[in-house]
């Protein structure tokens, strides 16, 4: 039965995909569940860094099941599984923790986009990347087209989109889009975590929070956390609480 598994490992999570059968093409219920632990990782404070991964050596992620998107009409297609992918992975590039995607095996389509969401990337030297859409008449939809071009020159995305050509491991590795290639890119990617854990988890997050806001991810919800945060630290908010818990008019310092 596929699936989406989320494993702790200390204040390390582990979001696992778990569909072999169809190389970890995501269904309608895997993306449910992915969205429902990206929540729980949310909420957990204990949390402190995430690996997405997958089973098997043969592909981290081929994109959507075909099989589970086929027979829906254009509507529901458009409104529901593109929007709720696109959403979902939204909130994993938005996560305040660091992420890691360990690409043991091919990241296609959504898989890429998935691996794109995540703030870098761990691969063997025997994956590879695409975007296959079209050759089963559709178009990249779970920022294939836009999250991406932040993180691969626009002739590469074209490449992929427009001549359905496969990017190799060391193009991945040449153009920064990945990280490391390495025998044992699960291995690699948990020395970089503990090594992340062993910082400031503040600074990491406003660390993470600045750059996102200078590339356009969620910039202004970036700069509103920012500025509430620097606001929630001053006298004059927790004046301006109590004067109106006690009904009288604030003394605000300006401190």
């Amino acid at each position: 039965m596929s699936s989406v598994h989320l494993i702790h490992h200390g204040n390390i999570a582990e979001l696992r995909l778990d569909n072999p059968a169809k190389m970890n093409a995501f269904t309608v219920a895997m993306l449910d569940q992915l969205a429902g632990h990206l929540d729980a990782i949310t909420r957990n404070a204990s949390v402190a860094a995430v690996m997405v991964t997958a089973v098997g050596d043969r592909a981290f992620c081929t994109g959507a099941d075909i099989l589970g998107w086929g027979d829906i009409g254009p509507a529901e297609f458009a409104r529901h599984w593109v929007r709720d992918g696109h959403r979902i992975f939204d909130r994993l590039a938005r996560l305040s923790k660091p992420t890691i995607a360990v690409l043991n095996g091919h990241a296609f389509g959504g898989g890429l986009e998935l691996a794109a969401a995540c703030d870098i990337r761990v691969m063997t030297p025997k994956a590879a990347l695409a975007l296959p859409e079209a050759g089963v008449g559709i178009v990249p939809g779970w920022s294939g087209t836009q999250r991406l071009l932040r993180l691969l020159p626009e002739p590469m995305v074209k490449e992929m989109a427009l001549f359905g050509n496969r990017i190799k491991a060391d193009r991945a590795l040449a153009c920064g889009f990945a990280t490391a290639v390495d025998d044992d890119p699960r291995a690699v990617a948990l020395a970089l975590l503990e090594r992340a854990v062993t910082l400031s988890p503040r600074a990491v997050e406003i660390s993470k929070s600045m750059i996102h806001a200078a590339q356009d991810e969620d910039k202004a919800a970036m700069i509103e956390s920012l500025g509430s945060a620097a606001i929630a630290a001053t006298d004059d908010r927790a004046e301006g609480v109590a004067a109106f818990r006690d009904k009288r008019t604030p003394n605000f310092s300006g401190k």
